[in-house]
């Protein structure tokens, strides 16, 4: 059974921070006059509208320390007059990602207050370690420049129409590109996440330290 609760320990931060994920993207389109993720029921940090089978629930039970959720429907033709359709995109788009940096901070000082006060083996705390984690995973993998992931949106509204034949070439291979890259060796894949989730908890003991005395 402990293999068990390892999953699920797993699986609940990836479920809410895929949560917060979604959200941002529904929220950000919403502000920007697009009502369509409303809509659909997705401007809600409620799981159960965000669930993916496979990417939220299956593959974090299978031990897999990420995952995903179903897309927010975005339409940029709803967007209010004033605002560029090119940059609305790269707003809802990087929405996402930042939020999970900003619940990464989050995790971080919660955790450094509650890390004074109660001992390190308590389940939430542990909970919330594994969140830092899976929220600097989440934002540094959907930053990636590869359709359909949030970076291929935010590098799309800053190409220079001259670059588009190239870009819409390339995006004919992205799926491709990005089953090699998450089928890539570990050693590959870890790099991309490593040094940051390091430089985050170097920045948590020093906070646990500070405010410890």
């Amino acid at each position: 059974m402990d293999w068990l609760v390892e999953r699920l320990m797993n699986m609940v931060p990836v479920l809410l921070s895929l949560s917060v994920h979604e959200f941002a993207h529904a929220w950000s389109a919403h502000k920007l006059g697009d009502e369509t993720a409303a809509e659909a029921g997705r401007l809600t940090l409620d799981p159960s509208a965000h669930i993916d089978p496979i990417g939220t629930l299956l593959l974090p039970l299978l031990g897999v320390p990420f995952g995903w959720a179903k897309p927010v429907p975005v339409n940029p033709m709803r967007f209010r007059p004033d605002v560029d359709k090119n940059w609305g995109m790269m707003v809802t788009a990087a929405a996402g990602p930042i939020s999970n940096v900003l619940l990464a901070i989050t995790c971080v000082l919660v955790l450094a207050l509650a890390f004074v006060v109660v001992p390190h083996h308590f389940i939430p705390l542990q909970l919330m370690e594994r969140a830092i984690a899976v929220n600097i995973a989440l934002a540094i993998f959907n930053m990636i420049p590869v359709p359909p992931l949030d970076g291929s949106r935010v590098v799309a509204g800053l190409l220079p129409r001259s670059a588009w034949p190239a870009w819409k070439t390339f995006t004919r291979f992205s799926p491709i590109v990005l089953m090699l890259i998450v089928l890539s060796p570990g050693r590959f894949t870890a790099s991309l996440y490593q040094k940051p989730i390091e430089w985050t908890f170097s920045m948590l003991d020093a906070l646990i330290k500070l405010l410890g005395g």
